[in-house]
């Protein structure tokens, strides 16, 4: 009696968590990449959140690893989207003081 009970549970919770686990880690991150694409695309920036990271922490004078600049990619993308156009900014008013 109990196993009838129990046993459609387990797989519940199971395939509640992989969906949640599923939607957090894949599903997620795409619709933010999608979206802060398409926000450049819509400034008509050229460049890509990799490229814009490299370029900012350059004009800063801080070598990062390709590892790391992709780390902060997706931590932008997904928490401070803003945080691109911030970057962009800055690089292209050191661009014209130079």
């Amino acid at each position: 009696m109990s196993a009838a009970i129990i046993i459609p549970l387990v797989i519940s919770a199971t395939l509640g968590i992989l969906g949640y686990l599923t939607y957090r880690l894949i599903i997620f991150d795409y619709l933010c990449n999608r979206s802060v694409n398409t926000t450049l695309r819509k400034y008509d920036i050229k460049k890509t959140q990799f490229q814009i990271i490299k370029e900012y922490y350059e004009h800063k004078e801080e070598m990062i690893s390709e590892k790391v600049i992709s780390q902060l990619a997706k931590q932008y993308r997904q928490k401070e989207p803003e945080q691109f156009f911030t970057m962009y900014d800055s690089i292209r008013d050191k661009s014209k003081t130079k």
